[in-house]
C-alpha cells in the first residue's frame, strides 16, 4: 500500500513537472512570437498633413527591386539578419521585403505606380461548363444517376459557335441501382493551414433518405437568379470594362480558362481537343480591353482545373505539366502581342490545400488517409506544389522565348496570410502553416520570376485546429476580406490598406502597382454569390443591372487624383464609428460553431454581425491583432482581395504588382 502511494505521488510529481515544462515552453514560444511579430507599428506617414499619401501614377517605367545573385528569398533574409540558412522560412514576409530593399544596387529605377482592377474566368464568364459549374450543380445527396436526370459529360464538347462558348453534352444513365460509395463531407472546423479541412466518411448506401440533410457543394448559389451566367463577361465584356475604365485605372487583370480552350484531354494531340473559336474570342476580348486604354495582365491558371484533368488526379500527376504547357503555348501564340504582364498561377498553395488536402474544391477527391498525410514530405500537397512549380518554370521559358523583343514580365500571384495564435498552445500551428505556405513555392521558382504578386486578405486567428472568430476584431471571414460585404467598412478598409502600401514604399519597398479585387460582385468559389467583394453591386434579377457603391466613387477619386487625403479618411471613419455606436449590423457569410471556430463553408443566407467599435486604422491598431501593421509584416501590406507586385527581372528584379 505504501509502495503504491509512493508511486502515485511520484507519478503526480512527474506529471506536474511535465505540465509545468509544457506550459512554460508554450508561454516562452508565445511571448517570443508576440515580441517578434506583434509589436506596435509606428507609421512613417505624417497624419497631421492634409495629404496622407501620394502615388505617382503618371511617370514612366515602374519600380524595380533587384535581387541579382542573391539566391532564394529565405536565404536572402537569413543572410541579412545573420541567421542560419533556412531559418528565415518562418519569419514574416515583411522582413524579406525590407532586406531585399536594403540589398538593392545597380538597377535603374522607374517611378510609375499603377492602379488596376482584377477578375477571373470562373468568377465572371457565362457559357462556361467548367469544373466549378459541374461542382455547383452536383446533387448534394449523390443520388443514383437515374434519379438525377441528364448529367454533364466528363469533357466539354467544343461547339461550332462563333464565340467558342462551351456547351453541355449529356451522358447515359448506367448502373442506376447499384450500391455506390460516396464521400460525405462532415463539417469540422479545421482551418489552421489555410481555410479548411473536411473529413470524409465513406459509407455504402443505396438511395439517400428523404429526411437526410444535404449541403450544397457551393453555398449561396442555388438560391440566386441565373447563377450559371455569372457576370456574362464572355458575351458582354464591355459592361465590366467600361466600369473599370471609368475609375481611371491603367491595368486590367483577367484570365483565360483552360477548360474552355482545351475541353478534352489531348491524349492524341491537339487537333481534336482544342476549341480554337474560344481562343479567337479571348483575343477579341483582350483587344477590347486595350481599346479602353488599359494594359492587360493575363492569368493562365486561376483555381480552375479542367474536369478531365481532375478525373486522373490533376496536379498530382506529372503529365498535367505537359498538358498545361500545351495550353500555355496555344494562348501565348494567340494573344501575346497584346499582353503586358503574365501571371502563370494564382495562389497555388491555396488551390492545392482546398482541392487535394480538404476536398472542398472540385477535382481533388481525397480520402481520409490522403487528407491526413497531405502535409508530410511525401504527401499530396508537396507533390502537387512541385508539379505546379515545374509548370511555371516551363511556361516562363516559353513566354520569354516567344516574346524575346518585348520581354513582358512573368510572375505568380502568391497568397500571404498573417496568422496569429489565439492562445499559448497555438504557436506551433501558426509556425507549421507559415512553413508550408509563405516561402517554399516562391523559393522553388525564384530563378525564373520577374515579379511576385502578393494577395493579402487579412489576418487569421488560429485556435487549436481551427480559425477563431474574435468578437473584438473586424474579421475578414477567412476568404479574402468578407468584411467587404458591408459598405461602411469597405471604404476605410480600402484607404487603410493603401496607406499601408504607401508606408511600405516610404520604408524602401518598391511597389509597382495595386489591383483591387474586384469590379462587380461575382461568384466566389465554394462560397457562391454570398460574399460581396465588388465596388459595384449586381441586381441579378433585373438583367444584371449594375449599381456602383460609394466605394466605387472613392476608389475612382483616389485613382484619378493619385492621393489619399486626411478628409477622405476622416469621412470614411466617422460613418463607420457612427454605425458601431448605434449598434448597427452587417451581413456575415461564415458559419461559426458554439466555440467560435469558423467552418470552411459559407452560408446560403447571411447572419447579422455588429460593427466592432475598435480603431483598426493603419498605425493605430494594436495587438490583440494588428491587421495593418502586420501588412508591413507581410511585405508591403497588400490588400484585401487585391493584388500587387514586386519586380524582379534581368538583374533578378522583382516587381511587386498586386494580384488576387
Amino acid at each position: 500500500m505504501a509502495l503504491a502511494a509512493a508511486l502515485f505521488v511520484s507519478a503526480t510529481k512527474l506529471a506536474g513537472i511535465l505540465v509545468t515544462l509544457t506550459v512554460a515552453a508554450n508561454a516562452f514560444s508565445f511571448s517570443r512570437f508576440r515580441r517578434r511579430n506583434l509589436r506596435p507599428f509606428r507609421t512613417p506617414i505624417d497624419e497631421s498633413a492634409d495629404v496622407l499619401a501620394v502615388f505617382n501614377v503618371g511617370a514612366g517605367g515602374g519600380t524595380l527591386l533587384c535581387l541579382r545573385n542573391l539566391g532564394s528569398v529565405g536565404d536572402l533574409i537569413s543572410r541579412e539578419l545573420e541567421l542560419p540558412a533556412g531559418v528565415a522560412g518562418g519569419l514574416p514576409l515583411l522582413v524579406a521585403m525590407r532586406c531585399a530593399g536594403a540589398c538593392v544596387s545597380g538597377c535603374e529605377r522607374g517611378e510609375e505606380f499603377f492602379f488596376g482592377l482584377a477578375t477571373a474566368p470562373a468568377h465572371v464568364e457565362d457559357r462556361l461548363n467548367d469544373a466549378w459549374l459541374q461542382f455547383a450543380e452536383e446533387s448534394p445527396c449523390d443520388k443514383p444517376e437515374s434519379q438525377q436526370g441528364p448529367q454533364s459529360a466528363d469533357a466539354v464538347i467544343a461547339s461550332a459557335a462563333g464565340d467558342g462558348g462551351s456547351q453541355q453534352a449529356s451522358s447515359s444513365s448506367k448502373n442506376a441501382n447499384k450500391i455506390m460509395k460516396k464521400k460525405r463531407p462532415l463539417k469540422v472546423a479545421m482551418e489552421a493551414m489555410i481555410r479548411g479541412f473536411e473529413k470524409f466518411a465513406e459509407e455504402e448506401e443505396r438511395d439517400a433518405s428523404p429526411d437526410e440533410v444535404c449541403h450544397h457543394n457551393v453555398a449561396s448559389w442555388h438560391n440566386v437568379p441565373h447563377p450559371e451566367e455569372r457576370l456574362r463577361f464572355w458575351t458582354d465584356p464591355d459592361t465590366e470594362l467600361k466600369l473599370a475604365k471609368d475609375t481611371g485605372i491603367s491595368v486590367f487583370r483577367m484570365g483565360i480558362d483552360w477548360t474552355r480552350v482545351m475541353p478534352k484531354e489531348p491524349v492524341d494531340g491537339l487537333k481534336d481537343s482544342v476549341n480554337y473559336a474560344a481562343l479567337e474570342h479571348y483575343n477579341w476580348i483582350i483587344h477590347r480591353v486595350r481599346s479602353y486604354g488599359m494594359k492587360v495582365m493575363l492569368t493562365l491558371f486561376h483555381h480552375s482545373l479542367p474536369p478531365w484533368a481532375g478525373e486522373y488526379g490533376g496536379w498530382k500527376m506529372e503529365k498535367t505539366v505537359d498538358y498545361f504547357l500545351k495550353f500555355t503555348m496555344l494562348v501565348v501564340d494567340c494573344v501575346s502581342d497584346c499582353v503586358d504582364y503574365w501571371v502563370t498561377f494564382n495562389e497555388p498553395h491555396v488551390f492545392c490545400m482546398l482541392t487535394y488536402c480538404a476536398g472542398a474544391w472540385p477535382g481533388g477527391h481525397p480520402d481520409m488517409l490522403e487528407a491526413a498525410t497531405s502535409a508530410l514530405p511525401t504527401g499530396v500537397f508537396k507533390q502537387a506544389m512541385h508539379w505546379m512549380a515545374v509548370a511555371h518554370l516551363k511556361a516562363y521559358d516559353y513566354i520569354h522565348r516567344q516574346r524575346a523583343l518585348s520581354n513582358p514580365p512573368v510572375g505568380v500571384a502568391h497568397h500571404v496570410s498573417f496568422m496569429r495564435p489565439y492562445g499559448l498552445f497555438d504557436v506551433a500551428s501558426v509556425s507549421l502553416a507559415n512553413s508550408l505556405t509563405i516561402f517554399p513555392y516562391v523559393d522553388s521558382i525564384s530563378e525564373k520570376l520577374d515579379f511576385i504578386g502578393i494577395n493579402y486578405y487579412g489576418q487569421e486567428v488560429v485556435s487549436g485546429p481551427g480559425l477563431k472568430l474574435v468578437e473584438t476584431d473586424e474579421y475578414s471571414e477567412s476568404d479574402a476580406a468578407f468584411i467587404l460585404t458591408a459598405y461602411l467598412i469597405r471604404r476605410p478598409y480600402l484607404l487603410e490598406h493603401l496607406l499601408a502600401i504607401y508606408a511600405a514604399m516610404l520604408m524602401g519597398v518598391r511597389v509597382l502597382g495595386y489591383l483591387f479585387w474586384t469590379i462587380s460582385d461575382n461568384w466566389e468559389w465554394a462560397d457562391g454569390y454570398g460574399p460581396k467583394f465588388g465596388l459595384v453591386a449586381v441586381d441579378r434579377a433585373n438583367g444584371f443591372a449594375r449599381m456602383p457603391r460609394p466605394s466605387y466613387h472613392l476608389f475612382t477619386k483616389v485613382v484619378t487624383a493619385g492621393r489619399i487625403t486626411r478628409e477622405d479618411r476622416m469621412l470614411a471613419w466617422n460613418e463607420l464609428y457612427r454605425a458601431a455606436k448605434e449598434k448597427k449590423t452587417r451581413p456575415f457569410y461564415r458559419a461559426v460553431d458554439k466555440h467560435g471556430l469558423m467552418y470552411a463553408g459559407g452560408l446560403d443566407k447571411p447572419i447579422q454581425r455588429s460593427y466592432v467599435p475598435r480603431d483598426w486604422r493603419f498605425g493605430h491598431y494594436e495587438m490583440e491583432a494588428s491587421s495593418f501593421w502586420t501588412l508591413i509584416f507581410v511585405v508591403g501590406l497588400f490588400i484585401s482581395k487585391e493584388n500587387f507586385s514586386i519586380d524582379q527581372r534581368n538583374c533578378r528584379r522583382m516587381h511587386i504588382l498586386k494580384v488576387r
